[in-house]
């Protein structure tokens, strides 16, 4: 038995991240979010830095210029939260966990 999938990529028309959450409004019609604190570039950001982002490419993410962060449709689908770089791990190690980079 042969059985075909017609997957179609998630892809997104709009966005808007809150104080809490990044929303996104993909063209199938769904809306999915995912905590801020995913991103902890996003959550260090001014509210004027978050709201200055691009759809990339054909809408498989977004990406804020300013902060250089990007996160995919599909990272939110599946639960992929930004992981910081080896650099901003270390300095958060050496400051004491409540300290910020």
């Amino acid at each position: 038995m042969n059985t075909a999938v017609n997957v179609i990529e998630p892809l997104l028309l709009n966005a808007q991240v809150t104080d809490d959450e990044i929303i996104a409004h993909l063209v199938d019609g769904r809306t999915i979010s995912v905590p801020l604190v995913w991103s902890w570039r996003l959550t260090k950001a001014t509210p004027e830095q978050r709201r200055h982002f691009e759809i990339i490419g054909d809408g498989q993410g977004i990406h804020w210029p300013d902060l250089d962060e990007d996160i995919s449709i599909e990272g939110m689908l599946y639960g992929s939260p930004a992981r910081r770089t080896k650099v901003a791990a270390t300095r958060l190690t050496e400051k004491g966990a409540g300290s910020s980079d």
